[in-house]
């Protein structure tokens, strides 16, 4: 087994089964390194807890819905406005976040009568939001507060609004991964099947796994309605909490993220024997085998056929086009749990980069061996990995770009490595023929950005290195400052200049930016 240990991480010796890296001719059996654990105490993982993995990532982007945490003010804030799960609901679901602010009295005496107070409180402020979801913390859970009992005791004062109960404290999990788990099987045992809804298509399917992050979904069900397909709900993207009562009258369960929905996809085929069918809306390829899955099961192949013709006759040569210049570029990919797998092996395929790691904070077992066996020979994997790993690893791989989420992409920068942010992107949306190309349009501009380029320079130090990125003493020389590029005292003056950016964001390097640029690449108006 070709275990890693990681300097940082030798007084931790449990840590070298965590990661792996993958070499020549080996297959899962000898690369794959230990995951979806309890966490080694000690190590400082960057892991989110059950609550998060409930309340964040599965029950936040419901549109129409009052978010409640019963606990202390600070988990509810942990969990706010840090993804972009946007609605056409005036983003409520992001604007607002609502906690009853346990203290320390409240856990010695209870707060159930604070937490009904504070139901009906949130329904008053908020009088057209009738649907509230409550989540448990690690300080409710511990006490024993019964959410239950007070939920139902305000729906039969308020006969007119519904309440969702998710007992998920943090420690209720290995990961957040716990929490998907937990909430995914509380919906479906309280409020699945009690709303019966108007069916308008003869294909009609639940979109499963979808969070809607920077309108990946719209982009989606666009698609879905240019088939005739009818989406009953999505889970839980932009989604209506009556629609998702309703998710046992759907046909076909389309599932996106295994790791956080499969679960109530898999109760829906036992319960009400709806079948599942994994679909992947990342990549040219594997969106076009989805549809053509999807087509197949209804029977209208011809219709998803003729919207991949259409599409990739649009999006293709832009993808080519940037895909000669990210052409063996090294990325660390290191997402959270699905996107692991979703994009390992289509990057490299679609986009020319070559994927030199991956980890998974949260994924199961599962992930990981579908992450690995789509990576290339050489690339180090790792599982739940801590800040001092993150920053030895990239040390020793020096990769072009990572992606990754916000609080280690700016750790990377302290590196000079840009990164784009794999859980709320940059400029998505990232599905669909189009967001693919936007994709690649972000990674290009991270790794051939100038100011980035520019970072390389150190003006502490009177010798001003010029083989740095771009052809740094041109590019400073293009930009005004002539044979003072080696006057350290010039650079710092030159560097405090506001319109120095602008400037350098006029220039353009035929070595990096090869022209004549195709026309779907030229500004509106250009001659």
């Amino acid at each position: 087994m070709p275990y890693h240990e990681f300097n940082c991480s030798k007084c931790i010796p449990e840590r070298k089964k965590h990661a792996v890296i993958k070499g020549p001719g080996e297959d899962l059996s000898m690369a794959l390194p230990l995951g979806y654990l309890n966490t080694i105490p000690g190590v400082i993982s960057e892991r989110g807890c059950a609550y998060c993995g409930a309340k964040h990532v599965i029950g936040t982007p419901m549109k129409d819905v009052i978010h409640l945490s019963h606990g202390p003010v600070g988990c509810t804030y942990d969990t706010w406005q840090t993804k972009r799960y946007i609605s056409d609901n005036k983003n409520f679901q992001i604007e607002y976040t609502f906690a009853t602010d346990m203290k320390e009295k409240h856990v010695i005496f209870g707060a159930e009568k604070m937490l009904k107070q504070n139901i009906i409180e949130a329904f008053k402020a908020f009088p057209d939001i009738k649907r509230m979801t409550i989540y448990q913390t690690c300080a409710s859970a511990l006490i024993g507060d019964d959410m239950q009992a007070v939920a139902d005791e305000v729906m039969e004062e308020m006969p007119e609004v519904d309440i969702f109960v998710c007992n998920s404290p943090g420690f209720g999990g290995p990961s957040q991964s716990g929490g998907h788990h937990k909430i995914n099987i509380a919906w479906i045992n309280q409020k699945v099947g009690t709303i019966e809804p108007k069916i308008t298509s003869d294909y009609v399917i639940n979109y499963v796994g979808e969070y809607n992050i920077q309108g990946d979904q719209e982009v989606m069900l666009d698609y879905f309605k240019r088939m005739g397909i009818q989406v009953l709900s999505t889970f839980t993207g932009n989604g209506s909490y009556d629609d998702l009562r309703a998710m046992h009258k759907a046909h076909l369960n389309v599932l996106e993220c295994a790791r956080s929905a499969e679960y109530i996809c898999n109760e829906l085929r036992k319960r009400y024997g709806i079948p599942r069918l994994d679909i992947d809306g990342f990549g040219f390829e594997p969106l076009s085998a989805s549809l053509r899955k999807i087509g197949l099961f209804f029977g209208i192949e011809e219709r998803a056929q003729a919207i991949i013709d259409e599409e990739t006759a649009r999006w293709k040569p832009e993808l080519d086009w940037y895909k000669e210049r990210l052409r063996g570029k090294k990325v660390c990919l290191w997402p959270g749990g699905s996107k692991l797998w979703h994009w390992a092996h289509v990057i490299h395929e679609e986009m020319g980069v070559e994927v030199v790691s991956v980890y998974t904070k949260f994924g199961h077992q599962g992930d990981m061996e579908k992450g690995i066996s789509r990576c290339e020979e050489g690339a180090l994997a790792i599982d739940d990995p801590n800040e001092l790993e993150g920053l030895e690893a990239m040390e020793m791989l020096k990769p072009d770009v990572i992606f990754t989420g916000k609080r280690p992409g700016e750790v990377a920068k302290k590196l000079r490595v840009p990164y784009l942010n794999a859980h709320a992107y940059h400029n998505g949306p990232y599905k669909g023929f189009e967001g693919w190309v936007r994709f690649a349009r972000d990674i290009y501009n991270a790794i051939y950005s100038p100011i980035h380029q520019l970072s390389f320079l150190d003006i502490s130090k009177d010798e001003i290195p010029a083989d740095k990125g771009f052809v740094t003493r041109r590019m400073l020389s293009d930009a005004g400052l002539g044979e003072d590029v080696r006057n350290s005292a010039a650079l710092r003056q030159y560097t405090g200049r506001m319109d120095c950016i602008a400037a350098l964001r006029k220039k353009t390097y035929p070595e990096f930016l090869p022209k004549p640029k195709p026309a779907f690449l030229e500004p509106a108006g250009a001659a």
